[in-house]
């Protein structure tokens, strides 16, 4: 399975080829672009749910990097982050060729944990084709256990919320899967 390029190439808004700089919080986080491939494409001609997965999976790469949990980090440290529950909302659908934008939102975040928010946009028509609800903890690689992450990775945490500022909570957050009427009996 091809996995798209961990980081991120031309970003918006710095102008076309322009890489975020990776010690500025953009607002929006910019985290990820691609381009869905071919190979992607399902029965029913459009991409296949896994793949938005791996396209919002390369963005938390990279807004964990951006954090400073790079490869040498995790290497250093024993420690890295896993994901702990997941939500991916298919608002629209993307198709072979289509070019995508991927934002990130930080949501919440205490000592072990971390919320946050992807958005992924048709980069050429601006619509939200989809959004990706995570929550990642922090873990002791030895050990196999949560852990707190350390004060830098913290402080990074602060530095964007304060940045992020008290953003509008996106409508897609929290929710729960279900039919509302129930089942009939």
């Amino acid at each position: 399975m091809p996995r798209p390029e961990a980081k991120p190439k031309a970003m918006g808004g710095a102008g076309k080829g322009m890489m975020q700089p990776r010690n500025v919080w953009a607002r929006p986080l910019h985290t990820h672009t691609g381009v869905v491939l071919p190979e992607w494409i399902d029965y029913n001609g459009h991409m296949n749910l896994c793949y938005y997965v791996l396209l919002f999976d390369s963005a938390t790469d990279t807004f964990l990097e951006q954090l400073g949990m790079t490869p040498a980090f995790r290497a250093r440290r024993g420690a890295s982050t896993f994901a702990a529950e997941i939500h991916v909302h298919y608002l629209r659908e993307l198709r072979v060729g289509d070019e995508v934008r991927i934002t990130t939102q930080l949501l919440d975040y205490d000592a072990k944990r971390i919320h946050f928010f992807h958005r992924m946009y048709h980069r050429q028509l601006g619509y939200l084709a989809a959004t990706n609800e995570l929550m990642s903890l922090y873990v002791d690689m030895e050990a196999r256990r949560v852990t707190a992450m350390p004060a830098p990775i913290q402080k990074k945490l602060q530095a964007l919320a304060r940045t992020q500022g008290k953003p509008r909570r996106p409508a897609q957050a929290g929710r729960v899967i279900g039919i509302r009427r129930g089942l009939k009996k």
